[in-house]
């Protein structure tokens, strides 16, 4: 086991998720960013890890593993994420209680829900480390710090709004973040450990990433009545991570 290679997966998936205290950073000074903006934020997010998981986890899973193996372990990572977000109760602003009844309060069912959403990117961010390949880890820790950044404020900005304190709702933020961390080192141990199950964790992120963007980040940036350019965000973000992982990689 190369233990450099699971520091620098653990540090890359940290950054990565501290990203999120960093976007959330505006709610020190206003309690109000248009949701023309924000929706926009959260297609680039969208957009960044559509792209990420496309060049950065499942092209390169196809050139290990070959398609078969790639389309199982996309499926498996999409049902994973599926059962976890039916028997986890969890909160969204836009689409309420999801899960079974539980008597947490809101806010914390509020982080669950990003936690469960962060857990696969920081995942992703692990697995690249752990093939070896510390370029391509840091690109794809590059494109989950930029798609983070957006969320942490799309994070603390209700909770602002409904009455928590401005530094409570960023440290909220920054929490939710900080589940990346634990995916990435579980990531990188498992793939330095068990080098044959590489291009299964490379599509296992891949299909996890994929449910959340579909389940969650674009309906979330559509719900307001902006869906055309939160469209224009995501092809953004898509472009922007298509260029660092053609340029970095």
């Amino acid at each position: 086991m190369d233990t450099e290679i699971i520091w620098f997966g653990l540090g890359a998936s940290l950054l990565a998720g501290l990203a999120t205290g960093a976007g959330a950073l505006p709610v020190l000074f206003t309690k109000r960013i248009s949701d023309r903006l924000l929706d926009v934020m959260l297609g680039f997010s969208a957009g960044v890890m559509l792209a990420a998981t496309a060049f950065s986890l499942i092209v390169p899973a196809l050139d290990i593993g070959g398609p078969f193996v790639v389309v199982f372990g996309i499926i498996i990572g999409a049902l994973v994420l599926h059962l976890v977000d039916r028997f986890v109760p969890h909160f969204h602003p836009a689409l309420g209680a999801e899960g079974p009844a539980s008597r947490l309060p809101k806010v914390w069912l509020f982080v669950l829900a990003i936690t469960i959403h962060n857990f696969p990117e920081g995942l992703a961010v692990g697995v690249s480390f752990g093939s070896g390949d510390t370029a391509a880890g840091l690109v794809i820790a590059m494109a989950i710090g930029l798609q983070n950044m957006p969320e942490g404020l799309a994070v603390a900005l209700p909770l602002v709004r409904e009455g928590y304190s401005r530094h409570k709702s960023l440290m909220y933020g920054m929490l939710t973040g900080l589940v990346e961390p634990v995916g990435g080192l579980l990531g990188v141990a498992l793939v330095s450990v068990f080098l044959p199950i590489l291009p299964w964790g490379l599509a296992f992120a891949a299909g996890a990433m994929l449910f959340v963007v579909s389940d969650e980040m674009i309906p979330e940036s559509h719900r307001k009545g902006f869906e055309r350019e939160a469209t224009f965000g995501l092809i953004a973000g898509f472009v922007v991570m298509m260029l660092l992982d053609t340029l970095f990689v």
